[in-house]
């Protein structure tokens, strides 16, 4: 697998339209979909936000989103009932095309995003302890997305890469060396297992 280090600082932090909040783009792919505005297969980011309102519609696409800071929000949707965001890191699904709305319980929020194409990626997400060594498994259709949100990790199987700190991420993409990646340290991490799926044949 071939590892690449995100840096907190290199992140591009965007103002929502409605000025109701900040998004903080962890990565995208593919990344030409920054620059030309077309689609993306996956997004990972950050959400700052600062008053009631309206989310972005994503047809076509599964978002998890799970709360990293404040004391929670709750979820209205079009086409479920209600949810109330208000435990850390524990990820919620729903379908990009609902018409959702977002009401602060008290005060600002951060929260964490993870959005995908359905019929390009299939998407896992945890929340995990970062204590001692963690595998990450090469295969050629997975990319494994890693945000350390505290402590501190290397990746001992790769000595020429420097160690990450907290808010920082790692991005594993599969290359021509079926080597598995060893992550290390201590903290915390939220894991995305993004597997592609098979192109759909025509009938």
């Amino acid at each position: 697998m071939r590892a690449r280090i995100l840096r907190a600082s290199g992140y591009r932090r965007m103002r929502w339209q409605n000025g109701g909040g900040w998004t903080l783009q962890l990565a995208v792919s593919p990344e030409s979909a920054v620059q030309s505005g077309g689609a993306f297969d996956w997004r990972m980011s950050i959400a700052d936000i600062e008053s009631d309102g309206a989310f972005s519609t994503f047809a076509n696409c599964e978002r998890h989103i799970a709360l990293l800071h404040g004391i929670g929000m709750e979820l209205r949707f079009d086409s479920a009932p209600s949810v109330r965001l208000d435990r850390r890191l524990q990820f919620f699904r729903f379908a990009g095309e609902w018409q959702t709305h977002g009401r602060l319980i008290s005060g600002p929020v951060r929260d964490f995003n993870v959005i995908v194409r359905r019929d390009t990626i299939a998407a896992e997400v945890w929340h995990r302890p970062l204590v001692g060594p963690m595998v990450f498994l090469a295969a050629p259709d997975t990319t494994w997305f890693v945000y350390l949100v505290a402590g501190n990790a290397a990746i001992k199987n790769r000595e020429n890469l420097p160690t990450l700190d907290a808010g920082d991420s790692l991005l594993l993409e599969p290359d021509a060396s079926p080597a598995n990646i060893v992550l290390t340290g201590g903290g915390e991490v939220l894991i995305v297992k993004l597997v592609r799926r098979p192109a759909a044949v025509p009938a």
